[in-house]
């Protein structure tokens, strides 16, 4: 119930102030554990690929949020759960796995940390290893656009990667192979989807 009217009051906020609009939407599984991986530009991002679905969508968020009186409560109503800062705690990823393997939407940033550059950051390999563990949907998603007042932003869905050439337990590397799939994936949804 929380979660449905602030993911209105958020769908809002973002179409007046970001002119915020979607693509692929049909891309993003409707059952079943999926995994959302996008680029990261802003604190704005986890609910930008989250509000316009119809699924809720969790999210890790810094533990220290979680301390913030009211703040932490919403947040967790919202789909957050704690991760410590320096690293990804056994907790944390015990939730992640979960969460996916019970047919949940877990959006994540394969970058680990905001990039402002077109590139973006080389990704890191917990996403790729929370794909392969869980066996969820992989959906690449760009987010396009730089959150300036009342100028268009879009976030586009890619169509689920497929992982199982990675899913042999004796292909070499197959968490790093992943993560550059899934990071030249979202780069080409970025590409194609410039124009705003």
């Amino acid at each position: 119930m929380i979660y449905s009217f602030c993911r209105g009051l958020l769908r809002l906020i973002y179409k007046f102030l970001f002119r915020l609009e979607a693509k692929g939407i049909e891309h993003v599984p409707k059952e079943g554990g999926v995994l959302l991986c996008s680029n990261h530009i802003s604190l704005f991002d986890p609910p930008t690929i989250g509000i316009l679905l119809q699924r809720k969508v969790h999210f890790m968020a810094k533990k220290e949020l979680f301390d913030i009186i009211g703040f932490g409560w919403l947040i967790k109503q919202l789909g957050a759960f704690p991760v410590k800062r320096g690293g990804v705690s056994k907790e944390s990823i015990k939730t992640s796995l979960t969460l996916l393997r019970t047919g949940n939407v877990m959006g994540i940033f394969p970058e680990g940390t905001r990039s402002k550059g077109e590139d973006g950051a080389a990704g890191k390999r917990g996403a790729a290893t929370f794909a392969l563990r869980s066996n969820a949907a992989v959906v690449p998603v760009a987010i396009i656009g730089n959150y300036k007042l009342f100028k268009k932003m879009k976030v586009v869905y890619g169509a689920p990667i497929d992982m199982t050439p990675f899913m042999d337990k004796d292909v070499p590397d197959a968490a790093e192979k992943a993560t550059d799939l899934i990071m030249s994936r979202i780069a080409e949804l970025r590409i194609k989807n410039n124009e705003l």
